[in-house]
């Protein structure tokens, strides 16, 4: 990757420079002509992966206030500059042209804490310069040669001669000559491999959706990584400068937002993520009511980590509410729960303490599995991965609170031990129990399509958590009522108000073309969509991820106020289902004008102070721009309109449009169900018109 300020020069301040594998490959490049540096006329992107700057130059002597002179800067992220000079004046330009270059060969992790160690050294080398230090080296080279090369003050020279009319170019090439030892750096989508979407034509009357669609998927196009493993394998890594890797449940969340698109990017995910599961018990050996250990079928992926134990599972007690379910997790690697997904901790914002990541990704796995064999996902790729998705729902299992280590029935942190259980109790939070409630609905539809036991066990669970939750997370008040954003041990109800709430809304897609039951029941449904659009919450860009009536609310911080992209998305899309279509157009009118002052290219989060006319939202400056799970969540705010839900299985696909139609007519063409292009149109007043879809399916309404 690459950054700067929009005026292109590359002057070693914070995260300026050219980074390869972690490594800051180039740390300076400033460019001077005659000595003067060119006055920054215009600095953006024109693609994830290169950026364009233009600057002028006004030579002494010069009749009129027009520049004779510019210079343009083609910057590419993989470490390749071009830098051309334009005379646009009546006289010949005779004058030199110099690059400083340095770099400290710091590591990103470093320079994210803010340590800068000083310039190393330059080298003269063929064509360019070379600096070695901290057991790294890199170089810089330049086509044509230099001049002259001046080492001990790190600058490239060039005597130019541009003609009127004329122009000359360089192009520099900063390459890592060796990485760390110790780092194995991903790699991209490599040559010949294809896109894992369709990249679909928006034709609609609001033209902010398309560019932001087409921006959207460019953004999640350069943060694809080929799984080291397997390299047709594809993921999302979670976005840059400060997470550029695999973090789970942002590459879960960027496949499953992008279903309609294609299964290639969640097949890709789910294969990379199951052989990094923690395994206990073997590979493939499902989890089964009894509690014995079944043998694996032959296609199970061999995903087991080398050293892992082969242990059956121990029977189960059941349900707190006496209903047998799947026996819990044994321990796996490093005292971890066995099916684990592994996940960082994240901060939680003020009010509750930090939590793992790896509890949401290991739900998450087994939604994006059902829901991407619903959208066409063939038989055997979803045969291939059951296994892993049985050990999921084994790692949930294992998790509930028994009123000693947490609330009791609920689902408190998947990652942590037993042990760890015991020592800390653990808070039982609001969107872990959405989460747990749509996997075990969604493991059911697995289980049972596939033939393998504890369907009907774990219906029977999300039933009794559905009760629960309705009698013990929901908080009468005065304005109606809210969900609590979590239970401490003992029963006693977090109060804050949350953008967390809108994962209740996200049901997730059933059989026939329908959506699961949810958590709340109508009324509260009713409740939850006014609490979302009210000013505490939304701050008209998006909603806040802390009420603003908090005493502890910060616009700037990260689950204590800021607007994360994700999380409205999903409010709009759940809103919009559940028949609350004014309150999904203002929140995605917000985005979409956010958007606009992003380019199009919606980063991670950003300040939640209430929107005033005329001023654009505030960036955060610790957000990743570009960001996986943001990018996902603009194509999903936009294509979810439609109300496209297939069962492909059943031979099925259901249109249900937003009856208000926010966008004016609306028209998605090289959509995928079951691997086929599908299009839809939208009219004015809400009807949909199938224009293409695969023969075998059957077309409903909603």
């Amino acid at each position: 990757m690459a950054a700067s300020h929009p005026d292109g020069q590359l002057r070693g301040h914070g995260l300026h420079g050219f980074f390869r594998a972690g490594v800051r490959t180039l740390a300076r490049m400033e460019v001077r002509l005659g000595g003067i540096e060119p006055m920054p006329l215009q600095g953006a992107l024109t693609s994830a992966a290169v950026a364009r700057f233009v600057g002028a130059v006004r030579l002494p002597g010069d009749p009129d206030p027009d520049p004779g002179l510019t210079v343009e800067r083609v910057r590419h992220a993989d470490g390749v500059e071009t830098i051309t000079v334009r005379n646009t004046g009546a006289r010949p330009a005779r004058l030199p042209l110099e690059i400083a270059l340095g770099t400290d060969l710091g590591l990103l992790t470093d320079i994210a804490a803010g340590r800068r160690s000083a310039d190393l050294p330059g080298q003269v080398q063929s064509a360019g310069l070379r600096w070695t230090g901290h057991g790294r080296s890199a170089t810089v080279s330049a086509q044509p040669s230099p001049h002259a090369v001046l080492a001990g003050a790190g600058v490239l020279r060039w005597d130019l001669e541009v003609q009127a009319g004329a122009r000359w170019s360089v192009e520099l090439r900063a390459e890592l000559e060796s990485a760390p030892a110790a780092v194995r750096p991903p790699t991209g989508r490599g040559a010949g491999i294809a896109l894992p979407w369709a990249e679909p034509e928006v034709r609609t009357d609001d033209p902010r959706a398309a560019q932001l669609i087409g921006r959207s998927l460019d953004t999640l196009g350069g943060l694809l990584i080929a799984d080291a493993d397997r390299p047709t394998d594809l993921y999302a890594a979670s976005g840059a400068p400060w997470r550029f890797g695999l973090t789970a449940s942002d590459a879960l969340w960027a496949a499953r937002l992008t279903l309609p698109l294609g299964t290639r990017l969640a097949a890709g995910t789910l294969r990379a993520l199951a052989r990094r599961q923690h395994l206990a018990a073997g590979p493939g050996a499902p989890i089964t009511p009894g509690g014995a250990s079944a043998s694996a079928p032959a296609s199970a992926p061999a995903a087991a980590r080398p050293g892992a134990s082969a242990a059956g599972s121990t029977p189960s007690a059941g349900g707190s509410d006496g209903t047998p379910l799947p026996a819990p997790a044994e321990s796996g690697p490093a005292g971890r729960p066995d099916g684990l997904i592994p996940g960082p901790l994240r901060h939680a914002g003020p009010e509750l303490p930090p939590s793992c990541t790896a509890t949401e990704a290991t739900l998450l796995f087994v939604t994006l599995l059902a829901e991407a064999w619903r959208w066409g996902l063939a038989r055997q790729e979803v045969a291939d991965l059951l296994p892993a998705a049985e050990r999921a729902l084994g790692a949930l299992r294992g998790s509930l609170g028994d009123g000693t280590e947490g609330p009791e029935g609920f689902v408190i942190d998947l990652g942590r031990t037993a042990e760890d259980r015991l020592a800390r109790p653990a808070a039982a939070r609001c969107e872990v129990q959405a989460l747990a409630h749509r996997a075990a609905l969604h493991g059911a539809d697995l289980l049972a399509a596939f033939g393998r036991p504890g369907a009907d066990e774990w219906r029977a669970w999300a039933a009794r958590l559905r009760e629960r939750f309705r009698e013990q997370f929901w908080i009468d008040d005065l304005s109606g009522g809210r969900p609590a954003a979590a239970l401490l041990p003992g029963g006693r109800a977090v109060p804050a108000v949350a953008a967390s709430f809108v994962h209740l809304l996200d049901l997730g897609l059933a059989g026939e073309g329908e959506l699961h039951e949810g958590l709340l029941d109508r009324e509260q449904t009713r409740i939850l969509a006014q609490r979302l659009v009210a000013p505490e919450l939304d701050a008209g860009w998006g909603l806040r991820t802390l009420s603003a009536k908090s005493p502890r609310f910060n616009p700037l911080g990260h689950r204590s106020g800021a607007v994360r992209v994700h999380e409205t998305a999903l409010a709009v899309s759940g809103l919009s289902e559940a028949g609350f279509e004014r309150e999904a157009g203002q929140l995605l009118e917000g985005l979409l004008d956010a958007a606009r002052y992003f380019e199009g290219r919606l980063p991670e989060m950003y300040a939640g102070e209430q929107r005033v006319a005329d001023c654009p939202p505030v960036p955060h400056p610790a957000a990743c721009r570009p960001a996986a799970l943001s990018a996902a969540a603009a194509v999903h705010l936009v294509l979810s309109l439609a109300g496209v839900r297939p069962d492909v299985p059943a031979g099925r696909v259901k249109v249900r449009p937003a009856s208000t139609a926010p966008l004016g007519e609306l028209q998605l063409t090289g959509l995928r169900v079951a691997g086929e292009p599908f299009s839809v149109r939208v009219s004015r007043i809400g009807v949909a018109v199938v224009e293409e879809a695969p023969a075998e399916l059957q077309l409903g309404a909603g």
